[in-house]
């Protein structure tokens, strides 16, 4: 069986300009599968899996949380941590434009506009993370090293107890 054509994406495009070394993993985008669906397919923990979530502050500024696969984003604390009073997501339409990006394919490189990215402390912890490729059916792993080197997140506590 022929391997799946993996996509040129901006986030593709971005990696491949900062010299990141990463692997394409093409997979059955299923509406609503979200980390779960693309673990189960892999055969990988769910806890190595990043989500990219668009949210905003009271003022409407964007910014980007990633998290654990296999946890909830407390917007509650994320804010409190940031400074601000409240952060909530972004509605699918706005959070597209921000980013350029179709929900459920939305990494946290290459996006339309540059925006703060806040990351679970837990994450910077994992030797190797899985993480959208910026299109749906299409992840990517590569080291959270050069993750960090190339986002720059400020690492927060925002998990869900």
């Amino acid at each position: 069986m022929a391997k799946a054509k993996e996509p040129v994406t901006q986030a593709v495009r971005a990696l491949r300009a900062a010299g990141v070394a990463f692997e394409g993993h093409p997979y059955a985008y299923v509406e609503g599968g979200g980390t779960a669906q693309f673990a189960r397919e892999a055969g990988v923990d769910e806890h190595l899996v990043i989500k990219t979530l668009i949210m905003e502050d009271e003022a409407a500024r964007p910014l980007i949380a990633l998290m654990h696969g296999d946890r909830q984003v407390s917007a509650q604390a994320l804010a409190r941590q940031i400074g601000a009073k409240r952060v909530l997501p972004c509605a699918p339409a706005v959070a597209e434009r921000h980013t350029g990006y179709k929900v459920g394919g939305t990494s946290p490189f290459g996006t339309r506009q540059r925006m703060p990215v806040y990351c679970e402390v837990g994450i910077a912890g994992l030797p190797r993370i899985y993480i959208n490729g910026g299109k749906r059916g299409y992840i990517i792993s590569l080291a959270t090293q050069d993750l960090l080197a190339l986002l720059a997140p400020t690492l927060v506590e925002m998990a869900q107890a």
